[in-house]
Protein backbone atom coordinates (compact mmCIF):
# COMPACT_ATOMS: atom_id res chain seq x y z
CA UNK A 1 0.00 0.00 0.00
CA UNK A 2 0.65 3.58 -0.64
CA UNK A 3 0.56 5.96 2.20
CA UNK A 4 0.77 9.80 1.69
CA UNK A 5 1.03 12.14 4.74
CA UNK A 6 0.02 16.47 4.26
CA UNK A 7 0.23 17.92 7.25
CA UNK A 8 -1.58 20.76 5.89
CA UNK A 9 -4.20 19.67 3.41
CA UNK A 10 -6.23 22.65 1.72
CA UNK A 11 -9.30 23.61 -0.31
CA UNK A 12 -7.88 25.44 -2.87
CA UNK A 13 -10.59 28.06 -4.65
CA UNK A 14 -9.36 29.05 -7.42
CA UNK A 15 -10.91 32.56 -8.95
CA UNK A 16 -10.70 33.62 -12.65
CA UNK A 17 -10.92 36.69 -14.22
CA UNK A 18 -10.45 38.92 -17.38
CA UNK A 19 -8.89 41.83 -16.46
CA UNK A 20 -6.25 42.82 -13.61
CA UNK A 21 -7.54 43.18 -10.12
CA UNK A 22 -8.07 46.36 -9.11
CA UNK A 23 -6.74 47.03 -5.64
CA UNK A 24 -9.38 48.64 -3.22
CA UNK A 25 -12.16 48.19 -5.33
CA UNK A 26 -15.06 45.81 -6.03
CA UNK A 27 -14.16 43.26 -8.58
CA UNK A 28 -16.15 40.23 -10.72
CA UNK A 29 -14.90 37.03 -11.18
CA UNK A 30 -15.79 34.92 -14.63
CA UNK A 31 -15.46 31.65 -12.84
CA UNK A 32 -14.49 29.94 -9.87
CA UNK A 33 -13.77 26.20 -8.75
CA UNK A 34 -13.03 24.55 -5.34
CA UNK A 35 -10.15 21.48 -5.52
CA UNK A 36 -8.90 19.50 -2.50
CA UNK A 37 -5.24 20.61 -2.02
CA UNK A 38 -1.92 19.79 -0.73
CA UNK A 39 1.04 18.44 -1.90
CA UNK A 40 0.51 14.10 -0.46
CA UNK A 41 -3.33 15.05 -1.47
CA UNK A 42 -2.65 15.75 -4.99
CA UNK A 43 -0.43 12.53 -4.83
CA UNK A 44 -2.92 9.99 -4.17
CA UNK A 45 -5.44 11.58 -7.03
CA UNK A 46 -3.16 11.14 -9.31
CA UNK A 47 -2.37 7.09 -8.21
CA UNK A 48 -5.97 6.64 -8.25
CA UNK A 49 -5.92 7.92 -11.87
CA UNK A 50 -3.49 5.68 -12.59
CA UNK A 51 -5.24 2.55 -10.66
CA UNK A 52 -3.51 2.34 -7.62
CA UNK A 53 -4.99 2.71 -4.36
CA UNK A 54 -3.52 4.64 -1.44
CA UNK A 55 -4.45 5.86 1.96
CA UNK A 56 -4.20 9.99 2.89
CA UNK A 57 -2.53 11.28 6.16
CA UNK A 58 -2.01 13.57 8.11
CA UNK A 59 -4.46 16.30 9.79
CA UNK A 60 -7.28 18.22 9.66
CA UNK A 61 -9.99 20.32 11.54
CA UNK A 62 -13.44 22.39 11.62
CA UNK A 63 -15.79 22.69 8.62
CA UNK A 64 -13.41 22.79 5.71
CA UNK A 65 -11.64 19.67 7.58
CA UNK A 66 -14.83 17.56 6.88
CA UNK A 67 -15.33 18.98 3.44
CA UNK A 68 -11.13 18.29 2.43
CA UNK A 69 -12.38 14.37 3.63
CA UNK A 70 -15.34 14.29 1.88
CA UNK A 71 -13.83 15.33 -1.35
CA UNK A 72 -10.97 12.90 -1.19
CA UNK A 73 -13.96 10.10 -0.34
CA UNK A 74 -15.73 11.57 -3.76
CA UNK A 75 -12.93 10.66 -5.43
CA UNK A 76 -12.70 6.51 -3.78
CA UNK A 77 -9.66 7.52 -1.82
CA UNK A 78 -8.87 6.19 1.75
CA UNK A 79 -7.92 8.56 4.53
CA UNK A 80 -6.64 8.26 8.14
CA UNK A 81 -6.82 11.75 8.91
CA UNK A 82 -5.73 12.85 12.62
CA UNK A 83 -8.88 15.71 12.94
CA UNK A 84 -7.60 18.29 14.75
CA UNK A 85 -10.09 20.24 18.36
CA UNK A 86 -9.77 23.45 17.33
CA UNK A 87 -9.24 25.45 14.00
CA UNK A 88 -10.10 25.16 10.45
CA UNK A 89 -7.99 23.84 7.53
CA UNK A 90 -6.89 26.66 5.42
CA UNK A 91 -8.77 27.70 1.95
CA UNK A 92 -5.89 28.98 0.01
CA UNK A 93 -7.04 30.73 -2.83
CA UNK A 94 -5.54 31.05 -6.99
CA UNK A 95 -6.23 34.08 -8.56
CA UNK A 96 -5.85 33.79 -12.57
CA UNK A 97 -6.13 36.92 -14.43
CA UNK A 98 -4.65 38.22 -17.62
CA UNK A 99 -2.11 35.26 -17.81
CA UNK A 100 -0.80 35.32 -14.65
CA UNK A 101 -1.58 33.53 -11.06
CA UNK A 102 -1.25 34.88 -7.84
CA UNK A 103 -1.60 32.80 -4.86
CA UNK A 104 -2.62 33.32 -0.73
CA UNK A 105 -1.76 30.58 1.22
CA UNK A 106 -3.25 30.26 4.40
CA UNK A 107 -1.21 29.32 7.61
CA UNK A 108 -3.72 26.67 8.95
CA UNK A 109 -4.27 25.13 12.30
CA UNK A 110 -1.81 24.55 15.29
CA UNK A 111 -1.07 21.18 15.55
CA UNK A 112 -0.21 20.07 19.00
CA UNK A 113 2.25 17.52 20.23
CA UNK A 114 -1.37 15.27 21.44
CA UNK A 115 -2.14 15.53 18.17
CA UNK A 116 1.19 14.45 16.42
CA UNK A 117 1.52 11.52 18.72
CA UNK A 118 -1.79 10.31 17.37
CA UNK A 119 -0.41 10.37 13.33
CA UNK A 120 2.56 8.47 14.75
CA UNK A 121 0.69 5.92 16.04
CA UNK A 122 -1.18 5.65 12.61
CA UNK A 123 2.16 5.94 10.61
CA UNK A 124 3.95 3.11 13.34
CA UNK A 125 0.78 0.62 11.56
CA UNK A 126 2.88 0.49 7.96
CA UNK A 127 4.59 -2.32 7.57
CA UNK A 128 7.64 -3.75 5.05
CA UNK A 129 7.19 -2.75 1.53
CA UNK A 130 4.40 -0.26 1.75
CA UNK A 131 5.69 3.09 0.86
CA UNK A 132 5.13 6.34 2.62
CA UNK A 133 5.45 9.54 0.58
CA UNK A 134 5.88 12.93 2.70
CA UNK A 135 5.74 15.83 0.47
CA UNK A 136 5.98 19.72 0.78
CA UNK A 137 6.58 21.98 4.12
CA UNK A 138 5.37 21.85 7.56
CA UNK A 139 3.62 24.16 9.79
CA UNK A 140 4.94 26.78 11.89
CA UNK A 141 3.81 24.48 15.13
CA UNK A 142 5.73 21.19 13.96
CA UNK A 143 9.50 20.84 14.74
CA UNK A 144 11.39 21.05 11.83
CA UNK A 145 12.73 17.61 12.44
CA UNK A 146 9.53 15.95 12.08
CA UNK A 147 10.56 14.45 8.72
CA UNK A 148 13.27 12.90 10.29
CA UNK A 149 11.35 11.80 13.15
CA UNK A 150 9.17 10.06 11.11
CA UNK A 151 11.99 8.08 9.12
CA UNK A 152 13.37 7.41 11.70
CA UNK A 153 10.25 5.36 13.20
CA UNK A 154 9.91 3.49 9.95
CA UNK A 155 13.55 2.84 9.13
CA UNK A 156 14.04 -0.56 10.61
CA UNK A 157 10.74 -1.66 9.14
CA UNK A 158 11.39 -2.00 5.91
CA UNK A 159 8.94 0.76 4.54
CA UNK A 160 9.80 2.55 1.85
CA UNK A 161 10.02 6.73 1.55
CA UNK A 162 9.50 9.53 -1.08
CA UNK A 163 10.36 12.42 0.65
CA UNK A 164 9.55 15.53 -1.96
CA UNK A 165 11.09 18.46 -0.14
CA UNK A 166 13.30 21.02 -0.05
CA UNK A 167 16.56 22.31 1.91
CA UNK A 168 17.46 21.19 5.23
CA UNK A 169 13.94 18.76 5.07
CA UNK A 170 15.80 16.91 2.61
CA UNK A 171 18.89 17.24 2.97
CA UNK A 172 18.43 15.79 7.04
CA UNK A 173 16.27 12.66 5.85
CA UNK A 174 19.11 11.61 3.64
CA UNK A 175 20.95 9.64 6.27
CA UNK A 176 17.83 7.19 6.10
CA UNK A 177 18.50 6.59 2.32
CA UNK A 178 14.61 7.30 1.02
CA UNK A 179 13.98 5.54 -2.06
CA UNK A 180 12.89 8.68 -4.22
CA UNK A 181 13.52 12.28 -3.98
CA UNK A 182 12.39 14.74 -6.21
CA UNK A 183 14.13 18.30 -6.04
CA UNK A 184 14.04 20.59 -8.79
CA UNK A 185 17.56 22.89 -10.17
CA UNK A 186 16.13 25.65 -8.49
CA UNK A 187 16.47 23.59 -4.93
CA UNK A 188 20.01 21.85 -6.29
CA UNK A 189 21.10 25.10 -6.54
CA UNK A 190 19.87 25.99 -2.38
CA UNK A 191 20.68 22.68 -1.56
CA UNK A 192 24.32 23.09 -2.57
CA UNK A 193 25.29 26.59 -2.67
CA UNK A 194 26.01 26.35 -6.51
CA UNK A 195 24.90 28.20 -10.14
CA UNK A 196 24.27 25.11 -12.44
CA UNK A 197 24.67 26.30 -15.61
CA UNK A 198 25.19 22.62 -17.41
CA UNK A 199 24.06 19.38 -16.98
CA UNK A 200 27.29 18.40 -15.34
CA UNK A 201 26.29 20.58 -12.81
CA UNK A 202 23.09 18.57 -12.16
CA UNK A 203 25.10 14.99 -12.68
CA UNK A 204 27.57 16.35 -9.73
CA UNK A 205 24.33 17.11 -7.28
CA UNK A 206 22.52 14.13 -7.69
CA UNK A 207 25.48 12.26 -7.30
CA UNK A 208 26.21 13.92 -3.91
CA UNK A 209 22.31 13.74 -2.91
CA UNK A 210 22.74 9.65 -3.84
CA UNK A 211 25.96 9.22 -2.16
CA UNK A 212 24.59 11.27 1.47
CA UNK A 213 21.97 8.10 0.73
CA UNK A 214 19.36 8.97 -1.60
CA UNK A 215 18.91 5.70 -3.70
CA UNK A 216 16.91 7.13 -6.70
CA UNK A 217 17.12 10.79 -7.54
CA UNK A 218 14.55 12.95 -10.33
CA UNK A 219 15.64 16.38 -11.04
CA UNK A 220 12.38 18.14 -12.48
CA UNK A 221 13.38 20.63 -14.89
CA UNK A 222 10.07 22.03 -16.37
CA UNK A 223 10.64 23.02 -19.14
CA UNK A 224 13.44 21.43 -19.96
CA UNK A 225 12.25 18.05 -18.95
CA UNK A 226 13.67 15.69 -16.33
CA UNK A 227 16.99 13.42 -15.50
CA UNK A 228 16.39 10.38 -13.29
CA UNK A 229 19.66 9.10 -11.34
CA UNK A 230 18.94 5.37 -10.17
CA UNK A 231 20.00 3.31 -7.67
CA UNK A 232 21.86 1.07 -10.30
CA UNK A 233 24.03 3.83 -11.56
CA UNK A 234 22.03 4.53 -14.02
CA UNK A 235 21.01 7.92 -16.05
CA UNK A 236 17.95 8.86 -17.83
CA UNK A 237 17.25 11.73 -19.86
CA UNK A 238 13.77 12.90 -20.63
CA UNK A 239 12.70 16.05 -22.91
CA UNK A 240 9.45 17.73 -21.40
CA UNK A 241 6.86 16.64 -23.83
CA UNK A 242 4.57 19.35 -26.09
CA UNK A 243 1.64 20.96 -25.36
CA UNK A 244 -0.41 24.16 -24.03
CA UNK A 245 0.61 24.79 -20.65
CA UNK A 246 -2.22 25.60 -18.21
CA UNK A 247 -1.40 25.01 -14.63
CA UNK A 248 1.79 24.20 -12.98
CA UNK A 249 0.18 23.26 -9.85
CA UNK A 250 0.54 19.51 -9.04
CA UNK A 251 2.90 18.74 -11.79
CA UNK A 252 5.72 17.68 -9.68
CA UNK A 253 3.11 16.13 -7.01
CA UNK A 254 2.16 13.99 -10.38
CA UNK A 255 5.66 12.83 -11.12
CA UNK A 256 5.94 11.52 -7.74
CA UNK A 257 2.90 9.50 -8.70
CA UNK A 258 3.50 8.31 -12.05
CA UNK A 259 6.88 7.27 -10.84
CA UNK A 260 5.40 5.16 -8.12
CA UNK A 261 2.33 3.44 -10.50
CA UNK A 262 5.00 2.92 -13.12
CA UNK A 263 7.16 1.31 -11.10
CA UNK A 264 4.69 -0.82 -8.94
CA UNK A 265 3.31 -1.15 -12.72
CA UNK A 266 6.23 -2.12 -14.68
CA UNK A 267 8.97 -2.46 -11.76
CA UNK A 268 11.16 -0.47 -14.39
CA UNK A 269 12.51 2.47 -13.67
CA UNK A 270 13.24 3.93 -17.63
CA UNK A 271 8.79 3.29 -17.77
CA UNK A 272 8.45 4.74 -14.05
CA UNK A 273 10.36 7.28 -15.60
CA UNK A 274 8.21 7.84 -18.56
CA UNK A 275 5.02 7.58 -16.94
CA UNK A 276 5.53 10.29 -14.45
CA UNK A 277 7.08 12.14 -17.43
CA UNK A 278 3.56 11.72 -19.15
CA UNK A 279 1.70 12.31 -15.64
CA UNK A 280 3.32 15.92 -15.09
CA UNK A 281 2.45 16.87 -18.43
CA UNK A 282 -0.97 15.71 -18.38
CA UNK A 283 -1.21 17.89 -15.30
CA UNK A 284 0.59 20.87 -16.69
CA UNK A 285 -1.76 20.58 -19.85
CA UNK A 286 -4.96 20.36 -17.73
CA UNK A 287 -6.67 23.15 -15.45
CA UNK A 288 -7.17 20.55 -12.55
CA UNK A 289 -4.72 17.80 -11.82
CA UNK A 290 -4.19 15.33 -14.45
CA UNK A 291 -6.63 12.32 -15.98
CA UNK A 292 -6.16 8.99 -16.65
CA UNK A 293 -6.57 8.94 -20.25
CA UNK A 294 -4.47 11.66 -21.13
CA UNK A 295 -1.92 10.86 -18.47
CA UNK A 296 -1.77 7.63 -21.22
CA UNK A 297 -2.41 9.31 -24.29
CA UNK A 298 1.48 11.18 -23.73
CA UNK A 299 2.80 7.89 -22.38
CA UNK A 300 2.46 5.94 -25.18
Amino acid sequence: MIYTVTFNPSIDYIVRMDSEINIGKTNRSVSEDFFVGGKGNNVSMVLKELGEESVSMGFTAGFTGRAIIEGLHKKGIQTDYVELPQGDSRVNIKLKCTGEETEINANGPDISRESMEELFSKIDKITANDYLVLAGSIPKSLPDTVYEDILDRISKRGVLSVVDASGKLLKNVLKYRPFLIKPNKQELEELFDVKIVTDGGIDECAAKLKSMGARNVIVSLGAQGARLYTDNNDIFVYPALEGKVKNTVGAGDSMVAGFLAGYLKYGDYDKAMRLANASAAATAFSEDLAKKDMIFELFN
